[in-house]
């Protein structure tokens, strides 16, 4: 069953929440579960304030990372892993061999550009042995109206990792479902226009 990795090389860039709510979104097509590695275990803290059992569980890491993947593989469709924000993590690394996708949520900012270049690098070493694995870019909490948003698709298409079609744009249901122990998906009204847009890139995900 697919393993997909959300992979980051610094902090900020939204990879916990989109983790969580591409999750939720998961649900749709099948039995979901998370995979917490990063070691500020937010996606558990996620789960462990939520009061709604309808949400995928979360599982923490243990040392033996490539097991676990193969063993939750059994039970569940798919298999999303809250990587930590470094590319250089042992815990990515392992994550790396063992995924069929990895997703790189990454903000319109320099910053996030430049620490593109060192996930471009570890996802190349990583099809050395896992020659299946699938990335893409995703530009997340996009402005679209600031200009660095609008020059960021230009400037990643540099990078010789596909950039998603679907951006996801900021908004600020994300931090408050967050919260509130909640994805966007049970945000009513609130939530509709961000998960229209999750749904899309959901779509995108699963038919590459």
């Amino acid at each position: 069953m697919p393993v997909i990795a959300l992979v980051g090389n610094k902090g900020g860039a939204g990879k916990t929440t989109l983790t969580v709510n591409l999750s939720v979104g998961l649900e749709r097509h099948g039995r979901v579960v998370i995979l917490d590695t990063d070691p500020q275990g937010s996606s558990a803290q996620w789960r462990s304030i939520a009061d709604d059992d309808k949400l995928p569980p979360v599982i923490s890491a243990t040392e033996s990372l490539v097991e676990m993947v193969r063993d939750l593989e059994q039970d569940n469709d798919y298999v999303v892993v809250d990587c930590p924000p470094s590319v250089q993590a042992p815990q990515t690394l392992a994550i790396l061999q063992v995924s069929d996708k990895a997703l790189i949520p990454v903000q319109p900012s320099p910053f996030d550009l430049w620490a593109s270049i060192h996930i471009e690098n570890a996802v190349t070493e990583a099809r050395a042995s896992n020659p299946s694995l699938q990335a893409l870019l995703v530009i997340n909490q996009l402005e679209p109206r600031t200009t660095l948003s609008q020059l960021m698709r230009d400037a990643l298409a540099e990078i010789e990792v596909r950039v998603a079609d679907t951006a996801i744009r900021r908004r600020a249901v994300y931090r408050a479902s967050a919260l509130e122990g909640r994805s966007v998906y049970g945000m009513g009204k609130r939530g509709a226009e961000a998960t229209a847009e999750l749904n899309q890139l959901i779509e995108e995900v699963i038919r590459t």
